[in-house]
This record gives structure tokens, sequence and C-alpha cells, in this order.
């Protein structure tokens, strides 16, 4: 991608984050980037597309992310049902922590999710891709983890799903007070005692 057109993508991106995708004119971004429509066009042929290649990368980026936090099946097969817990607990911070600085302080994707807060009333199609990265898919992967975690506990009565949204909704929470907090710091920090806080729970849980 020349640098030309990575400046579009990228300054186009920060104003639908900032205006809203259906807000922001093709005027808008060149006015930000002080070019022409001709020089825009020269790369992309509209808004649209401008669109669909901020989209495009972000599913690289997630297939990406999804290969690096991903739990091989098996993987547990030696440890101790114990050893086996805090093994998918300890993936589950690493992954919603991860998550959690990604989706803040990453400039692409803090913004990919703010358009998508944006428009998600007024666009299926940004409310399906906020549900596929940052809502649905999350907890699934998380309910996936948390299956294993209950099968490995004594209280194996636990509902995945239940356990998976008890635990991300307030990391998800979080995640839209950071935008705007003074203390950006402070909401990292709470995001881990919340985490170390809901898994001291589990395994008291099993002790009991």
């Amino acid at each position: 991608m020349t640098k030309t057109k990575e400046m579009i993508l990228q300054t186009a991106l920060r104003l639908f984050a900032r205006d809203g995708y259906e807000a922001t004119s093709v005027s808008a971004v060149t006015a930000e980037l002080g070019i022409t429509k001709g020089a825009l066009y020269k790369h992309y042929k509209s808004k649209r597309e401008i669109f669909d290649n901020i989209v495009e990368r972000m599913r690289e980026r997630d297939a990406e992310r999804a290969n690096e936090f991903g739990v091989p099946k098996g993987s547990f097969s030696k440890e101790t049902a114990a050893e086996r817990r805090d093994t998918a607990l300890d993936k589950i911070k690493a992954f919603s922590i991860a998550q959690f600085q990604y989706w803040t302080e990453d400039e692409f994707a803090s913004s990919f999710r703010k358009m998508l807060t944006l428009e998600q009333y007024r666009n299926k199609e940004m409310a399906d891709l906020l549900r596929q990265y940052l809502t649905g898919g999350v907890v699934s992967y998380t309910q996936d983890l948390m299956r294993e975690v209950s099968e490995l506990s004594h209280k194996g009565d636990k509902d995945p799903h239940v356990l998976a949204l008890e635990y991300f909704a307030p990391i998800y929470m979080l995640m839209n007070l950071y935008d705007n907090a003074a203390d950006k710091e402070d909401m990292v920090q709470k995001v881990e005692l919340h985490i170390d806080y809901f898994m001291a729970s589990i395994k008291r849980e099993d002790k009991a």
C-alpha cells in the first residue's frame, strides 16, 4: 500500500470514529488531508471502498490475534484438574488484558471500535461488526474457556455462557469508560482487579 493510500485510510477511519461513517463525506476526508477528490479517487473509488479496506484490515488483524490467543485442544492433558483449571484461567486473563489494551490503546483498533459504537443503532452492518469483534465474538471465545473451567471445577453446574457474560460485561463497560477517563491507567488497573476478583471467586467455589 502506498503512503498516500495509507494516509487516506487512516485519516478516514479517524474521522469515521469522531463524526460517524454516515456523517463523514469524501470532501471532509480530502479537506483533512489537504488533497483533491481526484487525488483520493486515484486510490479509492468511493467512501465505501475505503470502509471495505478498513474492514479487511481488521479481519486480517483479527485472524492474527485469533492464532495468537487460540486454545489448542489437548494442551492441558498432562496437568492435574486444578492445574488445568488454573491454566485456562490464566489464558482468559491474558486474552482479556491484551484485548482491552488493543481496543483502547491501538489507534486503528480504537478508532474502528468508536466508529462501530457510533453507527450501531442506525446501521445493521456496523452493529453486526460490533457484535463480531467486541461483544458476541468475545463472549463466545470466553464461553469456550469458561466451559473448560466449569468442567474442571467441582462446581460444574455453572452455565459457561452466564459465566462469560458475568466476566466480560464489566470489562466492556470499562472499555467504553476508558475513552473519556482522566486517568486511563486507573481503567486498566480496574480491569485487572475485576479479573483477579472473578478468578479468585471461582477458585473459592471450587474449594467449597
